[in-house]
């Protein structure tokens, strides 16, 4: 992991195309602002490992599902 450090209005930019600015430091919590193109999903992680957890539950019902159809 790379650790850096930022003050309020600094950025970084990733892979050219990715740019994070911190906007607000209020005591422990820090505001940013994400700059990406489109096609790039971004997600809380929270967020993201949850639509992870749903993909996997509806892969593994769908194939028991499948099983049973064909096996009738």
């Amino acid at each position: 992991m790379l650790a850096l450090s930022r003050k309020k209005g600094e950025a970084l930019v990733i892979n050219n195309n990715i740019e994070i600015t911190i906007l607000e430091i209020k005591g422990d919590q820090i505001k940013i602002g994400i700059n990406a193109p489109k096609e790039v999903p971004v997600y809380r992680k929270e967020v993201f490992l949850q639509i992870q957890q749903a993909n996997r539950e509806a892969a593994n019902v769908d194939g028991l599902e499948a099983l049973k159809n064909l096996l009738g």
